[in-house]
């Protein structure tokens, strides 16, 4: 179509009935004339937006206020803080929380500091003293009260005394104060038993221990305890050794002394050492709870490396404080790296520590934001092809959408007063881009296809005013789907919610000010100088010669596509679409405009759209199939069976994390259960006779053997061992064939089996040589012998420097370390293999007796260098210690094992009296940083009038095997014999269960004094709940402590303060944080839902265009949750969470291919073809035309979602990559749908001559309103009637 009859065009539509002249001016813009006069506000509008100094004005002004902004709340607000922490996710309002923080806050009010508590027994002796005061004053007998004042007297001479220790004794000593550590653990792994207590993994863990210690900083920081100092031999120096398992297993020998500090170069034997360290009950606080003395056997091993305060120039613990912990964590992070090498094969090394953990934590975080910059780099590089090359409109769209995040971020820490940024608003990075970038595209899609609108101003209000519409429909929805989720009472969720949906909103505010003012300068100054750039892409350069369909002409002429029916086609149900293009001549250098977005539209019409409609009922029904099928796959989602996860299974943080629940409590640390402290040196010759010193069992079967460094001829005298420490011995003997050839054996075993004989000496052949059996300094060449039983009766060996050829049959039998270049006391030695069968490896001194000739070396032949055989000056240990296979349990030396004491392994339960609840009035947000409010302690709670009470309460408790382990009863603060002073206030209180403690561990048992009284009592049990299980059925637990706390509280006296009692614990706070969790988010995806179809069905008025956007969402929804399904997940907190934002993230390409649908009604068609156009084909052309509209936004908005959240799948934290993984399905879904589904439902069901009015959207609300306020009548009824009460107890 030329120009001519694009004017007779418009001329006739000019002349057309009041009806067109409207349809006309909804295409050029509402406020516009149709002879291009733009009339009201969009005059101002027109008038900024085509003026490139005005519009300027408008890019700096929107620079300029959010960058002012945030400057201000960097500068003058309080800062924000980063909650990286699990406990964000916690629920305060709920009653566990509100139990458990009531508890913790009346601790640290009284006591100090929970974390304190549990090791200083000031409670305790402060509740002793008050009881011997009651009990003096009760007490008429005179022997009673003699007594009572003395022990009164005596109790407050030794708390004076220790308080007086504890201020003077220890602050005058560098470093003797344990005040931080290193934990570790060694979990066995690989082939086999997953035993550590084995030879070679012993070794590699002293070998880790000893590389800690030889920090060249080590001795600046390390626990120098006066307990150790007072043995002379040791000096002032000394640093205590790590508070291991392998004091025991690797004692050292001085001065005619044994010392178990695992010091000593040599593996003593085994079971002797552990029989000797399972005397003293701090063994068991290394192991895991399957050993047992019947089964030494063990998956992990515990360590701690301890460090001491205060430190070198520092007077004291208390002397700048902070700064002492700033060095010492500057120093311990060094660490982690070294640390993170050392696992093997067989030990896994697993490392924690309050600062080194911290550190972790914090670098893992660091990592996984860096992978933002990856993101970021892929977006602009997408978003530079689909604007077709613009740097420009790249620069500011992407622009635009940071912006509006520094301005999301001071709304809401400066207008919302939140404090904090959670570990969910990291993920709004990588969401809001894909947001954003929609609505960049469709800014700049409108814009392209309104080019046949000649006047600059009628053009830009009718993209100003179409993309800022379709735009503002979809954020609203998707703000308001967000804000959903502020209602939810985990503040994790509640901040995240509120923070997506003012980045949202602010994200359609600023790229609806921005775009158009880029729009205006890159059309007038910079797209003229684009196209030449752009010839650079040879694929691209005849996509635009012509004006056809993939050009950007086709763009222009999608406002004016022309829909005839065909004559021929008799079945009203299937249009055919017949489009005439107009195609406008183009100014010059806009030739090459819209290139990518061409071919996108092309392809989407051909092979998406098309064939959509044309097969729209089939694609209905396969679209119903999916929905149904996986509706049934999201009930076979199972709730969580194991605690959630913070991080990849793999690493370091998340394996530890696991095995806390298999440790003791992180609150108990046991720097004084090694053997450094539990044993004293004592003579090493009057330890027991000399069969004491004998080689373990295990070290005689394993394959490596040792030796001493005797001379190899008389190396037979100890046929089972030939190695000693790193070195080993090769033996090498030779068998004689009838033939010339002869093959030779080699060997770790001295002996020689017949009809072997040793090697000689002639032709410079050797017998015997040495080597390593691991790395150690230059000796790092790896030799592996091999052997085949392939070639005669009698096996062949050969030595190479390479693999063994299984597919000759050659099969690894033992490896060694030598040199490959000549080291200090050292020897050459050259090996070749024999070309003839059986091709068996000589080793000689020279090449002639090895038959080498001028060949090339290769991994059968060549030289290699070994150490000499009595190397006196080599520092590798050589010569066997004393400590070598020393069994201290010889003759039955050892004691009986201890019994196995509570070591924290199962959750704490408190059973709390004379507290009645938290104050929280004055606390401004749910967040669980800040102040956590006071305490309301009980006025009626009087100790010594329910004593006999909290006596049968503690009994009671304390023998219900099903709750509480075995000697788990701590009823009592720690103290000076409590215990012997309740019985003479009541007989009751005779033969109270004592709790089996570790030595030196204090009771979790705690009481508040003030004021001379009592004010409340926790007393603490260990239950049986596994710590390692999922919330949900750790839930069942709960119940029943909660039944049997109730029932024990419901049969007192009515009187009785102690009826107001409660049962709380820490991990209770936990599991229903989980399952909270769970329920909160599916709440917020019922809300979210709901408030989608409420605002669509305003923004559409018509419920059969509200009808495909719901459907679709509900088929993302069900799909998603399918793909859940198949993954192998499981219903936890971070896979519900992650399905809040299902709906906010869904609703987007469907409802603009809606809003395409109403726009596009019957432009450019004249009277007489809209009467005759039937409802089938008008339906069809429509939704072709819509995804004409829109089609190339949301397909370009989809891949850059999904490209942005593919560096998600990479993060080390798990709630980061699920909400990648759950994004990238949901958009790919989403977008599926919306080009299938909502395409196919809009072209058989949708109104075929619809169009909004404002009436239509009133009515819409109205019904809306109604429906809402109906529901609450309903829910208020329900409430009334109970239902809602039975409801929350359900979920409670």
């Amino acid at each position: 179509m030329d120009v001519e009859d694009e004017l007779l065009l418009f001329h006739a539509c000019s002349e057309g009935s009041d009806e067109e002249q409207e349809e006309e001016e909804e295409v050029v813009g509402i406020g516009g004339s149709r002879h291009g006069v733009v009339c009201g506000p969009w005059r101002v509008v027109a008038w900024v937006y085509t003026r490139p100094w005005a519009s300027g004005v408008v890019l700096g002004g929107f620079f300029l206020l959010p960058c002012a902004l945030f400057a201000f709340m960097l500068l003058y607000c309080p800062p924000l803080d980063i909650d990286l922490s699990y406990s964000a996710f916690e629920v305060h309002s709920h009653f566990s929380a509100e139990r458990f923080d009531a508890l913790a806050i009346a601790v640290k009010t009284h006591l100090g500091s929970w974390d304190r508590w549990r090791r200083d027994s000031e409670s305790g002796e402060a509740l002793r003293e008050l009881l011997l005061k009651k009990l003096v004053a009760n007490e008429t007998h005179n022997e009673a009260s003699g007594t009572a004042p003395g022990l009164n007297s005596t109790s407050r001479g030794d708390r004076a005394a220790s308080f007086r220790r504890r201020r003077l004794a220890p602050d005058n000593y560098l470093q003797s104060q344990a005040l931080w550590r290193i934990e570790l653990v060694f979990v066995a792994q690989g082939d086999g038993d997953c035993n550590i207590f084995t030879p070679e993994r012993l070794r590699t863990v002293h070998d880790v221990e000893r590389l800690l210690m030889k920090h060249p900083q080590f001795h600046q920081f390390c626990w120098k305890p006066l307990e150790l100092l007072r043995d002379l031999p040791l000096g002032p120096s000394y640093c205590s050794p790590p508070s291991s398992l392998l004091s025991y297993l690797y004692p050292s020998e001085r001065g005619g002394k044994i010392y178990y500090d695992g010091m000593g170069p040599d593996l003593a034997d085994i079971q002797g050492s552990l029989g000797l360290a399972i005397t003293h009950p701090q063994f068991y606080w290394y192991v895991d709870e399957s050993l047992s003395p019947e089964h030494l056997s063990s998956s992990l091993l515990r360590s701690e490396i301890h460090f001491g305060a205060p430190l070198p120039s520092y007077f004291s613990v208390q002397d700048r404080a902070d700064e002492q912990r700033s060095h010492f964590k500057n120093f311990v992070v060094q660490y982690a790296e070294i640390l993170a090498k050392q696992s093997t094969s067989q030990v896994k090394v697993l490392y924690g520590g309050t600062e080194l953990f911290d550190h972790e934590v914090r670098n893992t975080f660091r990592n996984d934001m860096m992978l933002a910059v990856i993101s970021g780099t892929c977006i602009t590089l997408l978003v530079y092809v689909l604007t077709s090359f613009s740097a420009f409109l790249t620069f500011f769209g992407l622009a635009s959408i940071g912006l509006s995040c520094l301005m999301a971020l001071f709304l809401y820490h400066v207008v919302f007063g939140v404090r904090y940024l959670g570990i969910l608003n990291g993920v709004a990075a990588f969401v809001i881009i894909g947001i954003g970038v929609d609505d960049v595209f469709v800014f700049i899609s409108t814009f392209r296809q309104a080019s046949h609108l000649r006047q600059p101003q009628q053009r830009m209000v009718h993209t100003v005013k179409t993309a800022s519409r379709a735009t503002f429909l979809t954020s609203f929805t998707t703000a308001a789907a967000y804000a959903a989720n502020a209602f939810s009472e985990i503040p994790a969720v509640h901040d995240f919610g509120l923070f997506m949906a003012l980045i949202v909103s602010c994200c359609w505010l600023w790229v609806s000010a921005v775009m158009p003012a880029a729009l205006c300068i890159w059309t007038q100054h910079v797209e003229p100088h684009e196209p030449a750039g752009f010839h650079c892409c040879e694929s691209f350069r005849g996509l635009s010669s012509s004006h056809g369909p993939l050009s950007d002409e086709d763009d222009v002429a999608l406002l004016s596509v022309e829909m005839e029916p065909d004559p021929l086609e008799a079945d009203g149900d299937a249009g055919v679409l017949s489009l005439t293009l107009e195609t406008p001549v183009n100014p010059a250098g806009h030739q090459h405009q819209g290139v990518v977005s061409a071919k996108i539209q092309w392809a989407l019409k051909h092979f998406v759209v098309q064939p959509v409609v044309d097969r729209r009922k089939t694609i209905l029904g396969v679209f119903l199939v999916v929905l149904l099928a996986s509706a049934s796959c999201c009930c076979l989602l199972r709730p969580a069976s194991h605690a959630p996860l913070l991080f990849r299974q793999d690493t370091n943080l998340q394996t530890l994390l696991a095995l806390r629940s298999n440790l003791s409590g992180q609150g108990i640390s046991c720097p004084m259960c090694s053997g450094v402290f539990t044993e004293k040196p004592h003579s090493l010759y009057n330890h027991g006779p000399p069969s004491t010193f004998r080689v373990s069992a295990h070290q005689q079967a394993r394959g490596t053997a040792v030796t001493s460094a005797a001379p190899p001829n008389a190396a037979a005298q100890n046929t089972s061992s030939n190695q000693t420490g790193f070195l080993l011995t090769v033996f090498i003997s030779k068998l004689v064939l009838r033939t010339s050839t002869s093959v030779y054996r080699f060997s770790l075993n001295a002996s020689t089996p017949s009809p072997w004989t040793l090697s000689s000496a002639e032709r410079e052949q050797v017998s015997s040589f040495q080597a390593f059996n691991r790395p150690w300094r230059n000796y790092t060449r790896r030799m592996t012998a091999c052997v085949s039983h392939d070639y005669y009766p009698y096996p062949s060996w050969m030595i190479t420097s390479g693999s063994c050829d299984r597919r000759h049959s050659w099969l690894p039998d033992f490896s060694f370390y030598v040199a490959a270049s000549a080291q200090q006391h050292s020897r050459k030695l050259h090996y070749a293999q024999h070309k003839l069968r059986p091709h068996p490896t000589r080793v000689c001194v020279s090449p002639p007796g090895c038959g080498i000739s001028n060949m090339p070396d290769g991994p059968a032949r060549g030289t290699f260098y070994a150490p000499l055989p009595r190397d006196s000056t080599c520092d590798a240990p050589t010569k066997a210690s004393k400590m070598f296979g020393f069994n201290p349990c010889a003759g039955g030396a050892c004691g009986r094992p201890a019994v196995r004491p509570l070591v924290d392994t199962g959750a704490m339960v408190f059973v709390v009296f004379g507290i009645l609840g938290v104050n929280r009035t004055e606390r401004r947000d749910n967040h669980v940083i800040g102040d956590t409010g006071s305490v309301i302690l009980d006025p009626d709670f009087d100790i010594f009038k329910e004593m006999e009470h909290l006596c049968k309460i503690c009994k009671a408790v304390g023998a219900n095997k099903q709750l509480v382990k075995p000697g788990g009863a701590q009823c009592l603060p720690s103290g000076n014999k409590l215990s012997s002073v309740l019985p003479l206030l009541h007989p009751e209180c005779h033969d109270l269960p004592e709790p089996n403690l570790l030595p030196g561990q204090l009771s979790h048992g705690a009481a508040g004094t003030r004021a001379g009284k009592v004010r409340w009592l926790a007393m603490a049990f260990e239950s049986t709940t596994y710590k390692g299980k999922s919330s949900f059925q750790t839930y069942s637990d709960f119940l029943r402590w909660e039944t049997f706390i109730q029932e024990r509280l419901s049969a007192l006296p009515r009187s009785s303060a102690l009826r107001r009692g409660f049962q709380t614990c820490e991990h209770w706070k936990q599991i229903f944080m989980e399952i909270i969790g769970v329920e909160s988010a599916l709440w917020s995806l019922l809300l979210s839902l709901a408030i989608c179809v409420a605002a669509v069905s305003i923004f559409t008025a018509h419920v059969f265009l509200l009808l495909p956007v719901l459907v679709t969402i509900l088929g993302v929804i069900c799909v998603v949750g399918a793909v859940m399904y198949w993954l192998g997940w499981e219903l936890g907190a971070v896979e519900a969470i992650s399905l809040s934002i299902l709906v906010g993230s869904s609703v987007d390409y469907c409802l603009h291919l809606v809003e395409g649908y109403v726009l596009a009604g019957a432009t450019g068609r004249s009277p007489a073809q809209l009467c005759s156009e039937e409802a089938a084909a008008a339906r069809q052309r429509r939704s072709v035309e819509a995804v004409d509209r829109v089609g190339v936004a949301i397909v370009s908005s989809a891949v850059t979602t999904v490209i942005s959240t593919l560096p998600l799948f990479f993060c080390v934290i798990v709630p980061f990559a699920k909400f990648g993984q759950i994004v990238a399905i949901n958009t790919s879904v989403s977008i599926l749908f919306t080009l299938t589904a909502t395409v196919a439902a809009l072209a058989s069901t949708a109104p075929a001559d619809f169009k909004r009015t404002p009436g239509g959207a009133m009515k819409a609300a109205a019904a809306v309103l109604t429906l809402a306020a109906a529901g609450g009548v309903v829910w208020w009824a329900g409430g009334r009637a109970g239902w809602a009460a039975a409801w929350l107890s359900l979920g409670s």
